[in-house]
């Protein structure tokens, strides 16, 4: 069937679907009174937690009159099994049920999850010739005809456009299009969630404005589809993630198989943190392109309705939602670290009492508070009240820790809360892991005040970062969970970090010890954010003072201009958009790829730099050239690139302001633009906070970042002959470790360098090393060491450029002109001179350090 003839058959099932309700019918427009929302990663009715046990029913073959449901007792009696079996969720895939259907639904305590059939229409888009119905008027009509049934679920706006579509319309006019028929639904019923079903073969279409995201998924190996879901909950952020299809065809594979592999299906998808999965089919019986679909048997019954063994297990998989019950779990240790936090605290407590794990103590450290913290804490019963003087966040950390009695360490701040299922989560992901620590989302609550909300759409949040989509580089310490053991052993918190930069450093100790950190998207806490603009910026100083006090003892983990370097990628909401990146298509050769996902490429060095809080500096030397124009013309060149610099600034905030997901927080009125404007200004202002912070502290882009030695910098080579043999890579180790013993900073040859180490010297400034060690025979070595300092290009071109000015501001007479210029040019020299100076002193008394038994020629 051509996609204009399925339009045409779309438009007969949408009149179908529009008939007038049955006399019990809900009312149009009469709004329940417990629809279902979305928080965080999961769907609620009222207070409680909703987890869709779902099956796929139909297509059938219409009647006449081309109704689909037409044989209303064959529904009531499928529905009625369908809830004696655990199902709470009906998916209508394809088209729009009759009110009716809604109606027996309830009667059975179903929910029902609509299609709008979206992709009935795309072909319209193809040919644009063809006169296309007014779509969203349809699907208007359409949700008038359900809007406010207390059976509604959900309306899925669409079901897999084909990949070959898609490749041909375009990624982003697919994703307009969806977009216009979710805004379509939104008119009519504003409370109403939204989704689209997607697969893996046009995973890469970006849907951001969906209330969750669904995928139909059939994978057959449970690894494969552990790893595809952790993949799909990064794509879905802070949203619920649903399993629209998963199941197996029975006739190809046998019933028993077809038992066994949606067992692990459910249990692996709830494991996941899924908020539901759907299983395909209720019945083998299928009705699809104008014809009956008889050479597959995905059904849990067959054709006459007669179970499979398939169906049982669905159940009882079902009834152990999300978790089976087990015996004697391991003990959880909960720490809330508070300081002065009388005014979030007993919401944290209240929560964490709720929690539903059944094996677990609470931990509060009361790190010196002067309000009324002690007192609020002391009115609830088993809780392990534990007070000190104000020692800092990380000393309230370790006391907890020496407290704890658990398996596992799980700390939560004290203006957060967590999820009811969130040591189940952490529970289940060290069971099956090897990692020391785990971590999850932390999450803005939906009731957050006007400014905390932009707030979460700012920079300088609580991030996690990862390096698969699984395994973190680093948790934030707001949601952190590690083994007591692990975090024993590498000697717990540093007291230094008495604010902030605790949680990274204990992220750093842990990985330098060969342990991993895991990642699970639904071991979440609600977090709130700053509620002012003053305590905002005064909390992004404390992060620059941390970020001073961790390069000091983590050197070479920063470059050179002084900010880490991350090995895998930030995730959470708030991020600056860095400008020059390019987003590109996986299709595969001929677009035939099963998972097609989307790449965005890295920025170049000028655009990254301008995200950067340094860059202000550059702004203000540029600012201060362009006013030294009104002494001496020429200068005023310099207000072009100043006003360049400032509008890179400009753009790119007001890029990640509109791609904030601030419309999905606040709704569009008069405050929507308020918000944007204030989380525009928080972008512009957060760098300048944190550039403080660092600054004070002393990380700033030009320190020296090697002990002060210094030796004449030029290319040296030395050979040592040595009658003790060691391996080349145990003494390239030994070399490190005496670079880390002079506490210099320095980082690796990569896989495509000719050197083995590069010393940092500062930001204009450094030295390289290459050794090669020759066997000689008889246990000899001849071991060769190449050491040669390096300059960095952009700095020479600077210095040239100075100079060049200064000359001819020395032709024209410009004196103060002349003296700024030329001892501006003379110290940036002097400071790459010296840099690199220290640098290959640093490396050279490491190579004698590590060879002090030898002979250096």
């Amino acid at each position: 069937m051509s996609y204009f003839e399925e339009a045409a058959d779309g438009l007969s099932l949408l009149k179908s679907a529009t008939d007038p309700a049955t006399p019990d019918a809900v009312a149009i427009g009469s709004i329940s009174s417990n629809r279902p929302r979305v928080q965080g990663k999961f769907l609620f009715f009222g207070e409680d937690k909703f987890f869709i046990k779902g099956i796929s029913y139909g297509a059938f073959r219409p009647n006449e009159k081309e109704e689909e449901y037409h044989d209303l007792e064959t529904v009531e009696r499928d529905f009625r099994l369908m809830a004696a079996h655990g199902f709470n969720t009906v998916r209508i895939p394809h088209t729009m049920p009759p009110r009716s259907l809604l109606d027996i639904a309830h009667r059975h305590g179903l929910k029902v999850m609509v299609g709008l059939s979206a992709e009935q229409f795309v072909g319209y888009l193809i040919d644009r010739r063809k006169k296309a119905p007014d779509i969203p008027a349809m699907v208007r009509e359409k949700v008038r005809a359900v809007a406010g049934h207390p059976a509604l679920l959900c309306y899925g706006i669409g079901n897999e456009i084909p990949a070959a579509v898609a490749r041909w319309i375009g990624r982003r006019r697919i994703e307009r299009y969806l977009h216009q028929i979710y805004r379509a639904v939104k008119e009519v019923d504003p409370q109403g969630l939204v989704t689209y079903v997607n697969y893996p073969t046009t995973e890469y279409l970006q849907l951001p404005f969906l209330d969750f995201v669904s995928f139909n998924v059939y994978l057959e190996s449970p690894d494969t589809l552990k790893k595809y879901l952790a993949r799909l909950q990064n794509i879905a952020g802070d949203r619920p993630l649903l399993m629209s299809e998963v199941g197996l065809d029975a006739m190809r594979h046998g019933e028993e198989k077809q038992s066994e592999v949606l067992d692990w299906q459910i249990r692996t998808s709830f494991a996941a943190g899924c908020a539901g999965t759907v299983i395909f089919s209720w019945t083998d019986e299928w009705f699809r392109g104008g014809s009956e679909v008889d050479d597959w048997a995905f059904g849990l019954t067959d054709r006459e309705r007669n179970p499979k063994p398939a169906l049982a297990s669905v159940e009882n998989a079902f009834a152990e939602v999300p978790f089976p019950l087990q015996e004697n779990p391991p003990r959880f240790s909960v720490v809330v670290c508070t300081c002065n936090g009388s005014a979030t605290i007993r919401e944290s407590l209240e929560s964490l009492l709720k929690l539903e794990y059944p094996n677990y103590e609470i931990i509060v450290v009361n790190d010196g508070s002067t309000d009324r913290t002690r007192a609020i804490v002391s009115d609830y019963t088993g809780i392990n009240l534990i007070n000190t003087e104000n020692r800092g966040l990380s000393h309230a950390r370790n006391v907890g820790m020496r407290a704890a009695s658990g398996d596992y360490v799980a700390y939560i701040d004290d203006d957060a809360w967590p999820d009811s299922h969130w040591l189940h989560y952490l529970n289940h992901a060290f069971a099956h892991s090897g990692h020391s620590g785990i971590g999850g989302p932390n999450l803005p609550p939906s009731d957050e005040a006007f400014t905390a909300r932009c707030v979460a759409n700012s920079p300088g949040g609580p991030l996690h970062v990862l390096l698969t989509d699984d395994v973190a580089e680093h948790i934030p310490g707001c949601n952190m969970t590690f083994r007591k053991a692990d975090l024993q052993a590498i000697g717990g918190f540093d007291p230094a970090f008495r604010v902030a930069g605790d949680d990274v450093d204990v992220c750093w100790k842990i990985q330098k010890q060969g342990w991993t950190l895991g990642y699970h998207a639904a071991a979440l806490v609600w977090h709130r954010r700053r509620n002012s603009v003053p305590g905002y910026l005064k909390q992004q100083m404390g992060y620059g003072k941390a970020e001073a006090l961790l390069e000091t003892k983590w050197p070479e983990k920063y470059n050179s201009i002084g900010h880490v370097c991350w090995g895998g990628r930030v995730y959470g909401n708030g991020i600056t958009r860095v400008l020059g990146c390019v987003s590109r298509v996986y299709h595969g050769p001929w677009g035939a790829a099963p998972f097609q996902s989307i790449h965005e490429s890295a920025p170049n060095y000028l655009f990254s730099f301008s995200a950067m809080p340094e860059w202000w500096i550059l702004i203000l030397g540029l600012a201060g050239l362009s006013a030294l124009g009104l002494i001496w013309s020429p200068l005023l060149l310099a207000f072009p690139f100043f006003t360049i610099a400032v509008g890179l600034v400009l753009i790119q905030n007001a890029i990640s302001v509109r791609k904030a997901r601030i419309s999905q927080r606040l709704p569009r009125c008069r405050h929507f633009h308020a918000a944007q404007m204030l989380t525009f200004f928080l972008h512009i202002a957060q760098p300048l906070a944190r550039l403080y912070g660092r600054l004070r502290h002393g990380l700033i882009a030009w320190r020296r970042r090697t002990p002060k030695k210094w030796v004449i910098p030029m290319p040296r080579q030395s050979a040592v002959f040595t009658e003790h043999w060691i391996t080349p890579e145990q003494r390239l180790l030994d070399l490190e470790r005496g670079l880390n013993y002079a506490n210099a900073s320095f980082r690796r040859g990569g896989d495509y360098d000719r050197w083995d180490f590069e010393v940092h010297g500062g930001l204009f400034g450094w030295a390289r090393i290459l050794m090669a060690v020759e066997d000689q025979g008889s246990g000899t070595q001849y071991v060769r060491i190449r050491s040669w300092p390096v300059w960095r290009r952009q700095a020479i071109i600077l210095a040239i450029i100075i100079f060049t000015l200064s000359g001819f501001a020395l032709g024209q007479s410009a004196w103060p002109i002349v003296w700024i210029c030329g001892t501006g040019g003379l110290s940036l020299l002097w400071r790459g001179l010296n840099e690199s100076a220290s640098a290959q002193a640093a490396l050279l008394d490491a190579v004698k350090a590590s060879n002090s038994d030898e002979e250096i020629e």
